[in-house]
């Protein structure tokens, strides 16, 4: 086999991980693209089939290539008009559904593996369960018990499952819609999260025939904001003071929001304007303004940032002003389990007094787990082994400015999007993953280029 180099996870970060490193590497390197799900390229955020499920960001901005930036919105266009009967044309943009982009992705990896030429793409459908160090590189092992060796190793996994929380047996996934089973319209249920998540769980029972009542709860309540026309906003001239404190900070950028609005702009215009600098931000901050930001603002910033597109925002508001959606801000104290409900209390933000609300299912839209919650045996057998840490606030992985890991032991271990968010803070996004994966690309390539004949994979055990 010629010189390896694995990524772990085939969902978008590793796609994009695999897709530029291929692009960037040595003709003589190839790429072992490692994925556990049912399909590579989609993930759980692509996986979906759901129709009302729309990408949250306009088609311009989802191109797989930073330096091609109307290549999805190309393919888009190329697809038979009934295969595009769910993209949704609105004044803010265009939103496709997420199981179109998700095909998209699978047939930018389709191609990799039939190009021309001796292969370079090696799709293993596996768990990996280690990466253990060897003379060279690492093997990487499977649940399967298979053994690949490599030069190195990308972590791309995505975002990480949480521990499941509320814990219930009437707890519901919402990535996997098809196991609700029958819910009786005339019982509630409760979905805990109001950003994103929320929006395409309420899509997924709507579309799963439920019509009953259903109640989000969140600690503050708070509903992702709606995609609007935006423009091009200059960057804020932010200075060492503005980065040294988190109150200043927020002053500064509301002074921004206010100046946009006096020229007759939209705050959306000035929030945008930041995607460029955010992980530029979050580094300056000391660590104690970093903790104070997850602490306080980090609900804020999300429906901010992270806005939903117009058709998805439209539903979730009329669910809410009919009355069939109840969003509540407040937190789980207790959770009674019955044979076929399961009984909440609630404890109302700022309120004394707790509520009881009984439900048929309890809908686990959090969102995103953390490194220290998570359960996966890879990534919990190379902190043990000192190949790996997390980062300082237990949101991922330590990672450098050139993605490789931070640990005891450091090799050629590296990482990017949802694991780096301890690190660059904003990694979740299709702009913000792509450009991690040209740059961690670009970077193994000028490592590999370095390394003396022979070395570039362990021998085989």
């Amino acid at each position: 086999m010629n010189p390896v180099i694995a990524v772990v996870g085939a969902g978008f970060s590793g796609s994009m991980a695999a897709l530029h490193l291929l692009a960037a590497l040595p003709r003589s390197w190839s790429v072992l693209l490692c994925e556990k799900a049912g399909s590579f390229g989609r993930g759980l955020a692509y996986g979906t089939e759901a129709p009302a499920h729309l990408l949250n960001l306009r088609s311009p901005n989802v191109s797989a290539y930073p330096d091609r930036p109307d290549h999805f919105a190309t393919w888009l266009g190329g697809l038979p008009e009934d295969e595009r009967a769910g993209v949704a044309v609105t004044p803010a943009g265009t939103f496709a559904p997420r199981a179109l982009y998700g095909r998209y992705l699978g047939e930018l990896l389709t191609e990799a593996v039939v190009a021309e030429g001796t292969p370079r793409l090696h799709l293993v459908h596996d768990a990996i369960a280690d990466l253990v160090p060897v003379a060279g590189g690492y093997a990487v092992r499977t649940e399967g018990g298979a053994s690949y060796p490599v030069a190195g190793a990308v972590l791309a996994m995505g975002n990480l499952t949480g521990p499941g929380a509320p814990p219930s047996r009437h707890r519901l996934d919402p990535w996997r819609p098809e196991e609700f089973g029958r819910l009786h319209p005339d019982r509630p249920v409760l979905v805990v999260g109001t950003g994103l998540t929320m929006v395409d769980a309420v899509a997924s029972l709507r579309g799963r025939g439920f019509s009953g009542r259903i109640v989000a709860l969140s600690r503050r309540g708070l509903v992702p904001n709606v995609h609007a026309p935006t423009k091009p906003w200059p960057v804020p001239d932010l200075t060492a003071a503005d980065l040294a404190s988190l109150t200043r900070l927020t002053r500064r950028i509301r002074a921004e929001i206010a100046a946009a609005a006096r020229a007759g702009r939209d705050w959306r215009d000035v929030i945008d304007a930041l995607r460029p600098v955010i992980g530029y931000l979050w580094r300056s901050l000391p660590g104690l303004e970093r903790s104070r930001f997850l602490r306080h603002l980090r609900p804020f910033w999300d429906v901010h940032r992270h806005r939903a597109a117009p058709p998805a925002a439209t539903a979730i508001a009329r669910e809410i002003a009919a009355g069939t959606l109840d969003v509540r801000a407040g937190r789980i104290l207790a959770i009674a389990d019955g044979p076929g409900e399961a009984v909440v209390t609630i404890r109302p933000r700022g309120g004394t007094t707790d509520e009881t609300l009984t439900v048929q299912g309890i809908v686990d839209a959090t969102g995103i787990g953390r490194i220290d919650e998570t359960g996966d045996p890879l990534l919990r057998r190379l902190v043990v082994r000192g190949l790996a840490r997390p980062d300082a606030f237990g949101l991922g992985l330590a990672a450098g400015d050139d993605y490789r890991l931070r640990a005891e032991r450091p090799g050629r271990l590296w990482t990017m999007g949802p694991l780096l968010r301890g690190t660059l803070w904003e990694c979740v996004a299709v702009p913000d993953i792509r450009s991690q994966a040209a740059e961690v690309a670009a970077l193994i390539a000028a490592e590999v280029e370095c390394l003396p004949a022979g070395r570039g994979h362990p021998p085989s055990e």
